[in-house]
């Protein structure tokens, strides 16, 4: 195991997870995001520091016991206890060719951590897999590449003032990361959340294939439909629900956009 002192901020970590990446794996999140996504699930992620629930216990559905203090959420790790953590599902790995699936909120907004743990996820043959919105500077997203096998990279909104009203940043820097993992040839898995007259218009949805088409290393797109079951968490923390009023997009809607991107080489799936 390795010596260095870096720490990092984990708010969940979930095992046996079979949607992130090949195999069964286990996920972990990191706390903290750059984005502010409309319609953001986890709004528990978005603050980096460990912070407090109001009126609940937030460790109901979570896999493992982040803070000794019930009411709160996110827990410092070092690289050693997070391994540890990790390595307790090697079986798995081994028996599924699975592996380790870094998430958040943003995973890369603790480069210095998540680096330490990829290069020991690495010299234990490990498969690593980062879900990433793609906002990180060029120098932190390549340094990470050089770690990991897999990215699961999100594509929300083409229009760049539309990605900043519904996201809180530009989509610039998202679009350039991602040509870039494509030309250091990192095998690449687009996540869309499809959001009823959001991101699911005909404008939206031909932009995102046109740009997706010019990429050889996108081996599957994953249509993430809006769902409502992080809504109760908004008032816990105090936040904001923008989306009150949306509801989820059909089967049949779902199916139609799956069938518009299978035009594509390569697969895709309605879910993780």
């Amino acid at each position: 195991m390795t010596e260095q002192s870096t720490k990092g901020i984990i708010f969940n970590i979930q095992r046996f997870a079979i949607h992130d990446g090949p195999g069964i794996r286990t996920t972990v999140f990191f706390k903290g995001c750059p984005l502010r996504c409309w319609w953001c699930h986890n709004p528990e992620s978005h603050k980096i520091l460990p912070e407090k629930y109001e009126g609940c216990n937030p460790r109901r559905g979570f896999d493992h016991n982040f803070s000794t203090d019930k009411d709160e959420v996110g827990k410092e790790f070092s690289v050693d206890e997070l391994m540890n953590e990790i390595l307790k599902d090697r079986i798995f790995y081994d028996e599924s060719d699975g592996g380790v699936t870094f998430s958040g909120g943003e995973p890369l907004m603790q480069p210095d951590f998540l680096n330490e743990v990829l290069k020991e996820c690495k010299s234990e043959g490990i498969h690593t897999t980062i879900d990433t919105s793609g906002f990180a500077s060029s120098d932190v997203m390549n340094e990470a590449a050089e770690l990991t096998e897999l990215f699961l990279f999100d594509l929300k909104l083409m229009r760049d003032d539309l990605h900043t009203k519904y996201t809180g940043v530009s989509n610039q820097l998202i679009l350039k990361n991602l040509v870039e993992l494509n030309q250091l040839g990192k095998k690449i898995n687009i996540r869309i959340p499809i959001v009823l007259e959001l991101t699911d218009t005909n404008e939206n949805l031909f932009a995102i294939r046109g740009f997706i088409s010019d990429l050889n290393n996108v081996v599957g797109i994953n249509l993430l439909p809006y769902h409502r079951l992080g809504e109760g968490k908004y008032a816990r923390f105090g936040a904001e629900n923008k989306m009150n009023d949306t509801v989820s997009p059909d089967m049949k809607s779902l199916e139609n956009i799956r069938q518009f991107f299978s035009k594509l080489n390569c697969k895709v799936t309605i879910g993780g």
